[in-house]
């Protein structure tokens, strides 16, 4: 029995089936972790999704940005953008069942002396108080009240935390926080701009997981989102997007040893160029 976390599969299925292939995935006996950005960008969302939902015994799951804005495009609340690949996923017969499934996966998940997020932690949130932020949007998008929040979820402020957050600014801090940070001030303000190298990151900001004294430094991270920074291996912090869709690898980290696991980008989950967006 052996666990797997894997990075950012972003509708590469291709790619995804030979990832289990090379690692010799037992769905019988063992687990996946994955970082989400489950879908979109790549060709295969749908059939991603449908390989993901026959095997959801064996696969825990965290919610990325993609996957969230997958589910508010779906209900309507915002265009799909020029370089989404939905329509295959949200116009088949049994969409409601996948999508279903998505929404209830997890924002931030702890096991086994490991805890995945998709993007990252604000440095004031230990891992106590993470999971329970993380529980509240849970909470709301497995509920009745999803499409409200759905609705509500896109924006860029507030940009920083406050313990007196309430409402739809409380929720889609955290969910910000946990779906699309890579750097922000050392007390946390994020920026939600940058998305390219550490070295080219902007004056005054630092990665979320390089903050002095971040509240969650003794927790061991895994994540996805960032895929600029490539495979990150260090201590208590793995970093799992290596850049599938963008032509790179797509990576798999078993965590009872920590053996990395990775194969080239199959072409056929690229049909057509695709500018980096938001990843």
């Amino acid at each position: 029995m052996a666990t797997y976390a894997v990075g950012d599969i972003q509708g590469c299925f291709f790619s995804f089936q030979r990832l289990l292939e090379d690692i010799h995935f037992d769905p019988d006996t063992d687990r996946l972790w994955l970082v989400g950005d489950l879908i979109n960008r790549g060709a295969g969302s749908l059939a991603t999704l449908r390989w993901l939902y026959a095997h959801r015994s064996c696969v825990t799951s965290v919610l990325g940005n993609h996957d969230l804005h997958t589910l508010a495009v779906a209900e309507g609340f915002v265009p799909a953008h020029k370089s989404d690949t939905l329509n295959e996923l949200l116009t088949a017969p049994d969409a409601p069942a996948l999508l279903g499934w998505m929404r209830h996966q997890h924002m931030i998940h702890q096991e086994d002396g490991y805890v995945m997020v998709h993007a990252g932690l604000l440095p004031q949130w230990d891992i106590a108080q993470a999971l329970a932020l993380g529980r509240e949007v849970e909470t709301v998008l497995r509920g009745p009240a999803y499409r409200d929040f759905l609705a509500h979820m896109y924006g860029n402020q507030p940009d920083h935390w406050r313990d007196d957050l309430q409402g739809y600014d409380r929720l889609r801090l955290i969910t910000n926080a946990m779906t699309r940070l890579r750097v922000c001030s050392p007390e946390g303000r994020i920026d939600f701009k940058f998305k390219g190298e550490l070295d080219r990151i902007p004056a005054g900001t630092v990665p979320w997981f390089d903050i002095p004294g971040r509240a969650s430094r003794d927790a061991t991270l895994v994540c996805g989102h960032w895929s600029a920074l490539g495979l990150q291996r260090r201590s208590n912090f793995y970093a799992l997007d290596t850049g599938c869709l963008w032509g790179g690898q797509l990576t798999a980290m078993r965590l009872e040893d920590k053996a990395v696991f990775q194969v080239p980008c199959d072409l056929r989950d690229s049909p057509r160029k695709i500018e980096p967006a938001e990843d």
